[in-house]
């Protein structure tokens, strides 16, 4: 059995610990007990990514659009 060394997306801290899973997708949460929230390492949707909340305010500060951005990134507008 392999083991994954889990470390916090937000705090990078190494004291996490499971935290049940998704209702919709079945994919492991994690809680992080120094920070106290929680995540995932896997998403369904790439809306959910943290690199695609901040390409979107980069995308907005240079002046693109919503539907430009929502064509670029491939996600909802409604999501935009």
């Amino acid at each position: 059995m392999a083991t994954i060394q889990v470390s916090c997306r937000y705090c990078t801290s190494e004291q996490v610990i499971k935290n049940g899973s998704n209702k919709h997708d079945g994919h492991q949460r994690y809680r992080c007990q120094t920070c106290k929230r929680s995540f995932q390492l896997q998403y369904t949707y790439n809306a959910y990514l943290p690199a695609i909340k901040e390409t979107i305010v980069q995308m907005a500060m240079n002046g693109s659009g919503i539907r430009d951005t929502a064509r670029v990134l491939n996600i909802d507008t409604g999501t935009v």
